[in-house]
């Protein structure tokens, strides 16, 4: 299924069953599938489950545009007005949190009852005057080239810190870390890195502020993407109505170490 943007561009998205909306946005590089195993686990337990892949990813259009949160909060809005959605529980991960922060500051809490943000990279991950303790920009520069040098490579020896792969008792299969980098992959290198520079780049302390709803933050303490302490930490004090759930060595990927626990949380947090 697919609902248009307002500037033409077809989303793909999937909807399934019924009873409350959980509308779920997904990471950086992945698209709307990373979320199957909440899916299973969320209808079973008679949710409606909703998801889009993000313009430029999975089945959705790529275009050489549109890829500033603005229009991604737009895109999120165009799915939620086309299924006349309300009452939502909103689900990211990852990116997904900023545009579903940027929605909120954007479009109102209307049609949106709570939200749940994983893996957060909010609230500005570079160094600013303003903004001290954020990554050198440079950080960002190192990152690009690697990318577009041998982003394989890249994606490759970042998937086990991703994945927790290397800590102790760690379950996942060499499978599974294939499956996420093939994903990834599949997604347009300049999608990526344009996608980056937003992500890290923008700004969401004002959007956090003016957040109506109540937010729960879930967050490893051993995520390497987005170190607790420059992201979650730094973004529960600025929501109004938000608790942060932290969750002891689990790395950015929790949506696939930490999926039983993650969908319980969810569960708990969703339910009317």
């Amino acid at each position: 299924m697919h609902v248009t943007a307002a500037d033409g561009t077809r989303l793909f998205y999937r909807d399934w069953g019924s009873g409350p909306p959980v509308v779920f946005t997904h990471s950086w590089s992945l698209h709307s599938a990373m979320w199957e195993y909440q899916f299973t686990a969320l209808l079973a337990e008679g949710f409606r489950c909703v998801a889009h892949d993000r313009r430029g990813h999975g089945r959705s259009d790529e275009r050489g545009r549109g890829y500033d949160l603005h229009t991604l909060a737009g895109d999120l809005a165009a799915l939620l007005e086309h299924l006349d959605l309300r009452d939502v529980t909103l689900v990211g991960h990852s990116m997904g949190c900023s545009e579903i922060v940027r929605y909120l500051a954007a479009h109102g809490s209307e049609r949106v009852s709570r939200a749940v943000l994983v893996g957060a990279m909010t609230p500005l991950l570079l160094r600013t005057d303003d903004a001290p303790e954020g990554l050198d920009p440079m950080f960002l520069q190192a990152t690009l080239q690697a990318l577009r040098t041998d982003r394989p490579r890249w994606f490759r020896e970042s998937a086990a810190g991703y994945f927790a792969t290397a800590g102790t008792g760690s379950w996942v299969s060499p499978a599974l870390v294939d499956d996420g980098v093939a994903t990834i992959l599949a997604c347009p290198l300049e999608v990526q890195t344009t996608c980056l520079q937003v992500v890290m780049g923008t700004d969401l302390r004002a959007d956090l502020r003016g957040i109506d709803v109540p937010v729960l933050l879930v967050h490893g303490d051993a995520d390497e993407s987005a170190p607790i302490d420059l992201t979650a930490r730094r973004t529960a004090p600025l929501i109004p109505d938000a608790r942060l759930e932290v969750y002891a060595g689990a790395p950015h990927g929790l949506y696939v170490t930490e999926a039983a626990r993650l969908t319980k949380d969810v569960l708990a947090f969703a339910r009317p």
